[in-house]
């Protein structure tokens, strides 16, 4: 199957595109960002990485046939699960958070939480495909980001905001000028995941109280996700609200750690050699 099979995308305009992997049919399809600027474009998470990516996006011509651009698509990882990151080696720029370096560079399918099934894949993308064989791919990234980095486009930024809690090195991205919020994992309009390898359920209630924050102060109209649809300010401010009263509760607390133990069982053995 080529690229352009594999993937469709949609025009939101203002140089917004979503993607999205057409066969990968389960509530872990990510969404995939791309945004073009004025001097410097960037794809906000990659997906899968079962066909390339970069030769979508080119022969779509989502970039346009500007002469004068000559800085490569950086790609950035909200966080470093393989839903988001196994399309990284794809590009020559590579942006994550520093504390999820080490788990791309070594390969870890550990952190990277990869479990992928085949009932998952509609239709396979290659002759003999099977998901057992899929890892996410070691890739050393050339930007380490840092809470309050910005990354300039030229024409818009985005401000890197460190939000730990689903992963410890998931961020934000948020483009303050626009009111427009880049949310990964942090935030999506469903159930928020704390019980994986690395989530910690006292940074999530920080992240999700810096959320309800940008609401309060008015910086956030719109969120663009890592799963699901889009949503505003008013639904930000309500998942993160539940999230903070709920997540304290003995219920929460009990069944999270069931769930972070049949994790951290069901990982290792699909992924024996990953670090742990």
């Amino acid at each position: 199957m080529s690229a352009i099979d594999w993937y469709a995308h949609k025009s939101l305009g203002d140089g917004l595109f979503w993607i999205q992997e057409r066969f990968y049919q389960s509530e872990n399809r990510a969404n995939i960002w791309l945004l073009r600027g004025s001097h410097q474009d960037v794809v906000i998470d990659t997906g899968l990485g079962l066909r390339s990516l970069p030769d979508y996006i080119d022969a779509k011509g989502l970039l346009g046939k500007d002469p004068e651009r000559k800085n490569p698509l950086l790609a950035i990882a909200t966080h470093a699960h393989f839903d988001h990151s196994g399309g990284l080696h794809q590009f020559q720029q590579v942006g994550v958070h520093s504390a999820e370096v080490d788990a791309l560079a070594n390969g870890d399918n550990f952190e990277t939480v990869t479990w992928l099934s085949d009932r998952e894949i509609a239709e396979a993308p290659s002759p003999g495909w099977r998901a057992r064989h899929y890892k996410v791919k070691a890739v050393q990234p050339t930007h380490i980001l840092q809470e309050g980095d910005v990354i300039n486009l030229g024409d818009r930024q985005l401000t890197v905001l460190h939000m730990p809690g689903h992963s410890r090195g998931s961020i934000c991205l948020h483009d303050r000028d626009n009111k427009l919020l880049f949310s990964g994992d942090v935030v999506y309009d469903g159930a928020m995941i704390d019980w994986l390898p690395y989530s910690r359920v006292s940074d999530y209630i920080s992240s999700c109280e810096r959320l309800v924050g940008l609401v309060d102060s008015e910086q956030v109209d719109q969120v663009l996700p890592g799963h699901y649809n889009a949503f505003g300010a008013k639904r930000l401010h309500r998942l993160a609200s539940t999230y903070i009263s709920r997540a304290g509760t003995c219920s929460a607390k009990v069944s999270t750690l069931a769930w972070s133990s049949l994790a951290r069982l069901a990982l290792r053995a699909s992924n024996p050699r990953s670090a742990c």
